[in-house]
């Protein structure tokens, strides 16, 4: 099944970790579910202001480095051309990223927000309306893409401009040598990477699953049993090891240009079916209120009051997006040939940034406005369950039906374009950085990651695993900041 490497520890050892805290988070659930919130919660409560400094300092040297003299410089030979289209680029940087996210969160984070504000804010007043809509467009807006833009600008550098492997370890070659890389070092860097991908990918799968199942539950009374939501990941998976085996070009770009034209209607609709004069005062307002207190917000942690907000969403979601920046970021890399630094911090970070803004201004509108004008009572939205709030606010819409049916189309392209991205990946990371691994390896690792989603759904561990996963990579803060001072050094040696 695997194919001969010269050097395969990478492989042999990721599969050995992942399996076995899988295995813990199975047979020992109820240990692996304290061990894990006990680590998240001693992260989160002592270096909650590190997840938030750095994210803060990705955002501010991605848009450096774009408008320093080094934005013109290509990410490959000075007379490459990019290999996709702007908006096919553009629909599998968002559909890996975080296409999936917004679908699940578009409706189920501002109503969450609002029925639930942290201390000292109202719920279910106008105060808590903005205040959901601004954390949602905080919390999906420049940092985490800037995130993803540090290990995707400085993996596609090293790749196409100084032909290293696809590995996330040669961006460190201008710090360790290449001695260094293929040591310890570059081998437990590669090792994280590995398991923060499978890890984040699983659990994505399940709650995916779990999503999928609701919308399906409450618009066609299909049960949600793991029954079904077996039959679920089977179908999906399939498709996703398909798509992934047909290469970029063939099956990745072709489902992701889908997704683009689904979420496009998607929003459309959305937005002619509800109250369009809120909705477009929701977005300037609330992308006003975000660039006007944006430093103030990326560093707010109260060093006397309480936390207990900022940690249970703004830390974890910041520890989430360093934990999925491997994936995304190779992912994102490994399009981006022929494209120069401007081009790619733009087109990663504001593109994408401003199509969530939109996303979360409609869909989290939708929302707001039943709370606002009484439609659904503020218990009534507090007792709605993540997996099919989207679901229960279409319902109260023109179209709500049509409009939800297409909403699980997306779900289940997002959800393959996601599976797919990382299972090439994966592929590429265990493969010694060849950017076109074997169709074995890329079976292989679907598998994996589907066996391993429907293990943690049967067991009830995916929660625990996506905890887990979020916490492990808390070492991932400090090799993206060393991949800063990499590129740069490394920058520093081009004739501009």
């Amino acid at each position: 099944m695997i194919e001969k490497q010269k050097d395969n520890k990478v492989f042999y050892i990721s599969l050995i970790i992942t399996f076995a805290i899988v295995l813990w988070g199975i047979v020992f659930k109820e240990h692996f579910n304290n061990f894990a919130n006990t680590l998240y919660d001693f992260l989160s409560v002592n270096f909650g202001w590190t997840y938030l400094l750095s994210m803060l300092i990705f955002v501010i040297f991605a848009l450096i480095l774009a408008f320093s003299k080094y934005g013109k410089i290509k990410l490959g030979p000075d007379d490459s051309k990019p290999e996709f289209s702007t908006t096919s680029w553009f629909a599998m940087l968002f559909g890996a990223g975080m296409g999936i996210g917004l679908v699940f969160w578009g409706v189920a984070e501002p109503l969450a927000h609002f029925s639930t504000p942290p201390v000292g804010i109202q719920p279910g007043t106008s105060e808590a309306a903005e205040f959901a809509l601004k954390a949602s467009f905080k919390h999906w807006g420049f940092h985490p893409w800037a995130n993803y833009s540090i290990i995707g600008l400085a993996l596609a550098y090293f790749q196409f401009r100084k032909n290293k492997p696809g590995l996330i370890s040669s961006i460190f070659t201008p710090l360790l040598g290449e001695e260094g890389v293929k040591g310890p070092i570059g081998k437990l860097i590669d090792v994280l990477a590995v398991f923060a991908t499978v890890a984040g990918v699983a659990t994505s799968l399940g709650m995916g699953t779990l999503q999928i199942n609701g919308g399906l539950n409450y618009l066609f009374k299909i049960p949600e049993t793991q029954l079904v939501q077996v039959i679920i990941i089977g179908i999906v998976t399939v498709i996703f090891i398909w798509t992934a085996v047909s290469g970029i070009e063939k099956g990745i770009k072709l489902l992701s240009d889908i997704n683009l034209w689904a979420a496009g209607i998607l929003v459309i609709g959305a937005f002619l079916v509800g109250p369009k004069i809120t909705i477009l005062n929701s977005f300037v307002n609330s992308f006003g209120d975000y660039l006007n207190t944006f430093v103030y917000d990326s560093l707010n942690i109260k060093a006397f009051g309480d936390n207990t907000w900022i940690s249970g969403w703004t830390v974890f979601y910041w520890a989430w997006w360093i934990a999925w920046a491997p994936f995304v970021g190779s992912f994102i890399a490994r399009i981006s040939k022929g494209r120069t630094i401007r081009e790619f911090v733009m087109g990663v970070i504001i593109a994408p940034s401003l199509a969530s803004f939109v996303w979360f201004s409609i869909f989290g509108t939708l929302g707001i406005n039943l709370g606002i004008t009484k439609k659904l009572s503020l218990s009534a939205l507090q007792s709605v369950k993540t997996e099919t709030a989207l679901f229960v606010v279409m319902k109260n819409y023109p179209l709500g039906t049509i409009l939800s049916i297409i909403a699980i189309f997306l779900l289940c392209t997002f959800f393959i374009t996601s599976a797919n991205s990382a299972t090439f990946v994966l592929g590429m990371f265990t493969s010694e950085g060849n950017l076109n691994p074997s169709n074995k390896k890329k079976i292989l690792w679907g598998l994996v990651q589907s066996l391993l989603a429907t293990a943690l759904l049967l067991a009830g561990g995916l929660k625990a695993l996506q905890t887990a996963s979020v916490a492990a990579a808390f070492p991932f803060i400090f090799v993206m900041i060393f991949a800063c001072i990499s590129l740069v050094k490394a920058l520093r040696e081009e004739k501009i």
